[in-house]
Parts: C-alpha cells; structure tokens; sequence
C-alpha cells in the first residue's frame, strides 16, 4: 500500500505546476480579452485592485491584493496616471506612500473589461460541475493560507553553493 502523504506530496506538486501553467495562460489570454480596450492584464489586475476594494489603496496594497510585486505593481501604476485611469492622493498615514484613486476613465476601463470577462468566464465554466469550482477555491484558498503560516523546512539544506 502506497504512503498517502508521498501520494498527496506528488499531487500537490502536480497542482502547484498547474497553477504556474494557468497563470501564464491567463495572463496570455487576459491580455487579448482586453486588448481592444488597449489594456493589458496587468493593467486590469491593477484596476480591479482599486475598484473591487473600494476605497484608495497605496501600491504595497494594490501589489499584495493581486500578488504582485511592488516593484512592478508602482511602476505599472505611474504609466497608468500618465494614461488618465488613476490619480494619486496624498496618504495622511504615510506622506511617501500616495493613494491610488481610479478615475473616472479607469473606472469606465475596468467596467468594460469585466463586462468582456463576464461572457469570457460563460464559455469557460460551461459544462464544468459547479461543486468541483466551488472545491478547487476552496483547495486553492486552503493552500494560499498555509503558504502564508506554514515556514519552508531547511534542515539538511546547505547554502546552495554547490549549484554556482
């Protein structure tokens, strides 16, 4: 009888190569649903961000909300205030971290994509067992969890020297 945690262990592996493949795939593809509103899927991501939180976010925010990295995520959002679809406000918390607030172009972007996404995602769940989406969230949102508190094990591990 085989070791079900060796079993899962593999699995998880499997899903986690998944995620990587359908990342890109989404990013691909998002790319082309909101290419005729001249938008990537960053951009999008960055509007969502703002719009679905409902308030100003700063980029540390915006970056985390979508899991990006800040770095990226500020240097997508300066385009994007040049480009009309945000405003920055001055942040009492923090006078070197401004909010980002969508405009209403970014607001009429960011409705239109999603608008585009609401017929993309029908054909995609279509024919697709309900029950089986809501379990792969909720798998996929167990496994965001423990990513967050479970810490990588390193024992046995050298400083990586041997592989330069």
């Amino acid at each position: 009888m085989q070791d079900s945690h060796a079993s899962n262990d593999l699995v998880l592996t499997d899903i986690m190569l998944e995620i990587f493949r359908l990342r890109r795939k989404l990013l691909d593809k998002g790319d082309e649903l909101v290419k005729p509103l001249r938008l990537t899927s960053s951009d999008w991501q960055l509007l969502g961000a703002v719009a679905l939180a409902g308030h100003p976010m700063t980029t540390p925010m915006i970056a985390e909300a979508m899991g990006l990295t800040r770095q990226g995520t500020q240097k997508r959002l300066n385009k994007m205030v040049e480009e009309g679809f945000f405003r920055q406000e001055v942040n009492p918390r923090h006078e070197r971290s401004p909010l980002y607030v969508l405009t209403e172009r970014g607001a009429a972007a960011f409705d239109q994509a999603m608008a585009l996404h609401a017929r993309w995602s029908k054909t995609l769940v279509k024919d697709l067992n309900a029950g089986h989406l809501d379990h792969a969230l909720e798998v996929l949102q167990a496994l965001r969890q423990r990513l967050d508190r479970v810490d990588i094990p390193m024992a046995g591990v050298q400083d990586g020297s041997r592989f330069m």
